[in-house]
């Protein structure tokens, strides 16, 4: 078997309506540390990284290209996206998000012994806060 090529996500980007108001959600509520803010797009440090490339969450102003329409519900391949918590603070985030008036939706994956956290930013978008948990017996 070959050697591996991709070591690590380098980034994850995301068109937005509202640039202030999502920026203020990742800083605020997901903890994310901004990085650099320029007129039309913000990004977010989310981990070191590989290789010297820090592991980005980047948010573009989608005023900012008149062509873009968007993606439509029905045919976006965007699911989610995860940012991995330590265990001990799962109950803790839950708590945090629901007082911030947050629906906070919960699963088990024991296939991959993971705790999920599901809620959504200010449009939309389904963010998840994932943890491993040896404790959840492991399915096939």
């Amino acid at each position: 078997m070959s050697e591996r090529k991709v070591k690590a996500l380098g980034e994850i980007a995301l068109r937005v309506d509202d640039l202030d108001t999502m920026q203020k959600f990742y800083a605020e509520v997901v903890g994310l540390e901004l990085i650099r803010r320029f007129p039309q797009s913000a990004f977010f440090k989310i981990a070191e990284g590989y290789a010297g490339h820090t592991a980005i969450l980047a948010l573009f102003n989608r005023t900012e290209r008149r062509d873009y329409t968007g993606l439509d519900i029905a045919r976006t391949t965007v699911d989610h996206f995860a940012f991995t918590i330590d265990l001990e603070n799962y109950e803790a985030e839950k708590a945090r998000l629901e007082g911030l008036g947050l629906t906070v939706t919960t699963t088990t994956h024991a296939w991959t012994q993971w705790r999920s956290l599901y809620f959504h930013d200010p449009e939309g978008h389904n963010v998840e806060f994932v943890c491993y948990d040896p404790s959840i017996p492991k399915s096939e």
